[in-house]
């Protein structure tokens, strides 16, 4: 094991694969509250930057239409954080996205949800109480 390795979590970053960029940073948007910043990169990968902080914790990532992202229902799961699931599940409905596992007390490990987003992908949803 590294010798850091019980220092931090080891995810650094996130993708999530989207077709519609525009559609999806709405779905986001509507759904975290979350400004998305779209830009072009030079290879024409197009990128919708979530919010980030050097000195937060945890990791950021962004929504990524490019060759090689297909958006899945069956492939890894991420897991937002989300104090209030009930209500982030409703904005889910209210922007076009599906309620896969509604909100589900998982014991000492709080409450989980998963649901479809615009793009269909299937994103978690987790929180302690």
């Amino acid at each position: 094991m590294k010798e850091n390795a019980k220092e931090s979590n080891p995810v650094a970053w996130v993708e999530i694969p989207a077709t519609d960029m525009a559609r999806a940073a709405a779905f986001y948007e509507a759904v975290f509250g979350w400004p998305i910043k779209v830009e072009t990169m030079a290879d024409g990968m197009v990128m919708g930057w979530f919010p980030m902080s050097e000195t937060a914790y945890g990791a950021s990532g962004a929504l990524v239409k490019g060759r090689g992202y297909v958006p899945s229902l069956g492939g890894m799961v991420i897991y937002f954080s989300e104090p209030d699931i009930n209500s982030a599940l409703e904005r889910v409905r209210k922007s076009g996205g599906n309620v896969i596992v509604e909100k589900t007390d998982i014991g000492q490990f709080g409450f989980y949800s998963w649901f479809e987003d615009s793009e269909g992908n299937r994103i978690g949803l987790h929180a302690m109480s």
